[in-house]
């Protein structure tokens, strides 16, 4: 059973910066693109960023581009997110998910398609 654990959330003043951290542990996700997602109060579910295996091929909604940053370690089977001029709007709760294969931007922002969910890390962001 493929268990994701995110931590880095927390509380950051507009401008500020915070890094979130996945890591995967209990099944074969090392192969697969890894991706965040988030979820504002009252809002649905919406894609951040995805990242192919080899770290070389990466998507950003466009409302984070620029700003954040994808990344991930496969020696140590984990996708970060480096989040640098954060915005009151960056509100919310991440999530990090793996477990499908890489392919076209159409697919990869879809949450449906990810089968292995971490439990969330929440981001507020105010001053």
């Amino acid at each position: 059973q493929v268990q994701l654990v995110e931590s880095g959330g927390g509380l950051a003043q507009p401008g500020g910066s915070l890094t979130l951290s996945c890591a995967a542990s209990g099944g074969a996700v090392s192969a697969d693109a890894m991706g965040w997602f988030r979820q504002a109060p009252g809002k649905e579910r919406e894609f951040v960023a995805s990242i192919s295996w080899s770290g070389n091929n990466q998507y950003y909604t466009d409302f984070v581009k620029g700003r954040f940053t994808i990344s991930r370690d496969n020696a140590k089977i984990s996708v970060y997110l480096q989040m640098n001029s954060l915005k009151p709007e960056d509100t919310a709760v991440y999530y990090c998910a793996a477990g499908r294969p890489w392919g076209s931007r159409d697919t990869m922002t879809r949450g449906t398609g990810y089968p292995y969910w971490g439990q969330g890390t929440q981001v507020t962001v105010s001053s």
